[in-house]
């Protein structure tokens, strides 16, 4: 199997396939794709569950969605995943959208129906619920976080669950100010009650600037990353090491081997944190159970995962 397909593979899908013994079904979407491990998680996934098919890399860019979102009925696909930077767009292009994936305006899992219909999810946001508890024994509703690029496609879904679970406080942080109130005003309606923790507001649109970062950073307790920022060993960190403190928990949504800049320095002040493998893990086991209607194989999966980290 190649590391990367592409549209044009995807256009004559039987001949760019036809040396594979297992007929490829499910794909991860992406610009850039190449770094993804859902492959190895989910060919590990289907092996251990005796199901014959493969999963792969389609490196598409954004112009080149539509077409090839049609093309996934006539090669056989079963399901694919969305990355960045196509969640958003995906939702208008599909048959039907949950209720929860319409909501937060973000679809990360699509499932190709045997009549060619396609349905839209999003596992982001349960996936990140999962995760936290994972790594830090505690659930997002007894958290006061704050969540880095919230107008983004991850940002959006993670920023929607902590609301969702009605999380003590959240305070949506953006490069772009109005994507961040766009959020906050969309995801209002749920910090109605009339509960009050101190003197700072339950929800709270906040500029990216170091000085109210650290104000805000006073009244949080969780802190995740959902931007890309990170990715390249050169990025520089999100969040300057000076105003970190050692009681946060810190969430970088990026999985790589080596500690992002944000981790690096979130463990130089005594702060705890994790990267975005587990929130990987945990949508890719959401994402498994809407396409086969069965439990998936978490162990196997999440083994499988940390064995291609290290590669």
């Amino acid at each position: 199997m190649k590391p990367v397909y592409t549209l044009e593979d995807l256009r004559d899908w039987k001949n760019a396939t036809a040396g594979e013994a297992l007929p490829i079904r499910l794909a991860v979407f992406g610009d850039p794709v190449a770094h993804s491990l859902s492959p190895q998680m989910h060919n590990a996934a289907l092996e251990a569950c005796g199901i014959p098919a493969r999963y792969c890399r389609l490196h598409i860019h954004p112009e080149e969605l539509p077409e090839a979102l049609s093309l996934l009925p006539k090669a056989g696909f079963i399901g694919a995943n969305f990355t960045i930077p196509h969640k958003a767009a995906v939702l208008g292009l599909l048959d039907t959208v949950d209720d929860h994936a319409r909501k937060i305006g973000v679809v990360n899992t699509v499932v190709v129906g045997e009549d060619g219909r396609m349905s839209g999810f999003n596992t982001d946001g349960p996936g990140l619920l999962r995760a936290v508890r994972a790594e830090f024994g505690v659930d997002l509703r007894d958290l006061r976080v704050m969540v880095l690029g919230a107008g983004g496609g991850a940002g959006r879904a993670i920023s929607a669950q902590c609301a969702i679970e009605n999380c003590q406080r959240l305070v949506l942080v953006n490069r772009t100010f109005e994507k961040a109130q766009q959020v906050a005003a969309e995801l209002a309606p749920y910090f109605k009650d009339p509960r009050v923790f101190g003197p700072a507001r339950r929800l709270e649109a906040v500029p990216w600037e170091e000085k109210e970062l650290a104000r805000q950073l006073a009244n949080t307790d969780l802190v995740i990353n959902a931007t890309s920022c990170g990715m390249k060993r050169t990025d520089p960190s999100v969040l300057p090491a000076s105003i970190l403190q050692a009681n946060l928990l810190v969430y970088d949504t990026i999985y790589t081997a080596q500690l992002t800049p944000l981790l690096a320095d979130a463990q130089s002040v005594g702060a705890r944190g994790a990267n975005g493998a587990s929130m990987l893990l945990y949508q890719g086991v959401g994402s498994f159970e809407l396409w086969f209607e069965r439990e998936a194989p978490v162990e196997v999966m999440k083994a499988a995962m940390e064995q291609a980290k290290h590669l």
